[in-house]
């Protein structure tokens, strides 16, 4: 039995003529709308339980108004939800507290609307306090508190009882770096103990990270559904998908999906990794001297034209990534025909490993404002210790040690 289904799910806002109107609606009676706007139409999906879902898209894409939905505090206007299981939720910040009460006030009022008693929350209180780190604060009007504060505060009551589902919205980023790196743990405890992980954020990092599988809302609708990564990519490229650009998937032979989209003005013509002495490799070493050579083709006159690389590790997570905007050695003027080529050399200070390349030409700092070309799993090479110490991780950074043999 899946733990959660989602069944033809929709919202609309309507507007009425008349109040009359709108009171009728609610009790079913025909009552046509003025206007009528469509949030979410015909979402299908269903979660199993210790699943890792996350769900992005842009503003507006429908993210927030779906979990409402799920959670019982927003109510469809067709379809339906299926829960088979408790849910705990981190929404909009602060959603349920009130400011005139304190810390602690607050948590018993909070817990209290997710179904648990005085008691339960008597033996938990203590936990609560500890978990949230605020101090004497806990005892203050939650009106004197930071957002940071409210979230700790909301995280910690939220996770107090190990829930079936945990979802958690945007609101998890205004915490600070090491709180946030603290609610991460406790996530992945929750993950292993088998809770199911709904998460919406514009971070690819802790997507792909915290999650096996992804949903990309576009306009109301799933648009992709599938691993992390190829979802990430995909969402990368509507993203930059602008007026006569096209976003492309391609099935390469081992079965992973490269993404390619771009107005074409400029192409990627080939992406080669080769060793110091100019021969190409698919097998790099520990620390050894490389060059990424990346050749394009530019079919229309480009005012400016930037060339970038991002270096990805198995799971499609960033590990470096530059452009020669940054680098300052963008062209300028670019014409038609022209078949520019450019080298980038650097040591693979990288640990043992899979590592693929994503490529993009554009303009301007990054991608997003005119995205000529831009192509992931462009290459890819692995990274193997043949003479250094041996070490984990995904960066080489070799130490220098010294020993102080001095007694205290």
């Amino acid at each position: 039995m899946s733990l959660l289904t989602v069944s033809n799910l929709g919202k609309a806002y309507r507007v009425y003529n008349s109040e009359w109107k709108r009171i009728a609606s609610w009790f079913y009676v025909p009552a046509k709308a003025s206007q009528e706007h469509w949030v979410l139409r015909d979402v299908n999906f269903s979660i199993e339980p210790g699943e890792a879902i996350g769900i992005v898209g842009q503003n507006g894409a429908g993210k927030s108004t779906l979990l409402k939905m799920i959670t019982g505090t927003l109510q469809p206007t067709e379809g339906s939800i299926e829960v088979n299981g408790r849910i705990a939720a981190i929404l909009e910040l602060g959603m349920g507290f009130n400011p005139e009460l304190t810390g602690r006030q607050n948590v018993y009022h909070a817990a209290g609307l997710m179904g648990f008693h005085n008691h339960q929350i008597d033996e938990v209180i203590k936990d609560i306090e500890a978990f949230a780190e605020i101090g004497e604060y806990f005892d203050e009007s939650v009106r004197t508190y930071s957002s940071g504060m409210q979230m700790r505060v909301a995280f910690s009551v939220a996770t107090a009882f190990r829930p079936d589902i945990l979802i958690v919205d945007e609101a998890l980023s205004v915490g600070d770096s090491y709180f946030q790196h603290k609610s991460f743990g406790r996530i992945k405890e929750f993950q292993e103990l088998g809770t199911t992980l709904i998460i919406v954020s514009h971070d690819r990092g802790s997507i792909q990270a915290l999650c096996d599988r992804a949903i990309l809302l576009d306009e109301g609708g799933i648009v992709k559904d599938g691993p992390p990564e190829e979802v990430m990519d995909f969402y990368n490229a509507i993203l930059a998908d602008k007026e006569n650009a096209t976003v492309e998937v391609k099935s390469l032979n081992d079965g992973a999906k490269q993404t390619r989209s771009g107005s074409r003005k400029a192409t990627i013509e080939s992406v080669t990794l080769y060793d110091k002495s100019g021969e190409p490799v698919e097998f790099v070493g520990v620390g050894d001297e490389v060059t990424l050579r990346i050749e394009t083709h530019v079919h229309h006159p480009l005012p400016e034209l930037v060339v970038g690389y991002v270096i990805k590790d198995r799971l499609g997570q960033n590990v470096f990534g530059t452009n020669t905007h940054h680098l300052n050695c963008k062209s300028i003027d670019v014409q038609a025909g022209a078949r520019p080529a450019w080298n980038f050399k650097f040591s693979a200070n990288l640990g043992v490993g899979s590592y693929s390349v994503a490529v993009a030409l554009h303009a301007s700092d990054n991608h997003i404002a005119e995205n000529f070309e831009w192509l992931d799993l462009a290459l890819v090479f692995n990274v193997v210790n043949i003479g250094q110490s041996t070490f984990v991780g995904l960066t080489w950074m070799p130490p220098i040690v010294e020993v102080d043999h001095r007694s205290a």
